[in-house]
């Protein structure tokens, strides 16, 4: 004997379908673009002018180019943990209510901030960004 098959349960019309946040393949195309160019610079920035101790010297020494301007910002931004809280920020509010600009920040600023010694706040913004996949987009209407 089998057991008596059940009804299918109606569909609940009344609630609307949750639109989870999914960017489009041509969407994600640009974002995996960005964050990529993100990480390289911030690779660069950190392996060959930060890191250099020729080009420290000659902009101890008051050598005027844009390497030496590139890193006096970039250092005072990664001695302050500005790329970790920027991207902490931006993942927050993508978790809050999802949306591309801001997801788009919060990659490009962690690449910066995982490759400039602001790990642990970006690590933790990374994984606050692709939690940020599970929410629901809210309607603009």
């Amino acid at each position: 004997m089998s057991a008596p098959a059940m009804p299918d349960p109606a569909p609940d019309e009344s609630r609307p379908q949750r639109v989870l946040f999914r960017p489009s393949a041509a969407a994600l195309n640009w974002v995996i673009t960005i964050g990529f160019l993100s990480l390289g610079y911030a690779i660069y920035l950190r392996y060959l002018v930060i890191e250099q101790t020729q080009i420290g010297l000659a902009c101890d020494a008051g050598l005027k180019t844009w390497q030496c301007l590139s890193r006096t910002v970039v250092s005072a931004l990664f001695e302050n943990e500005v790329f970790g809280w920027v991207s902490l920020g931006a993942a927050a509010l993508t978790l809050i209510r999802p949306g591309l600009p801001l997801f788009t920040v919060g990659v490009a600023a962690s690449a910066f901030g995982v490759v400039l010694h602001n790990a642990g706040l970006s690590g933790l913004a990374a994984a606050l960004l692709i939690m940020s996949f599970a929410r629901p987009v809210v309607d603009q209407s």
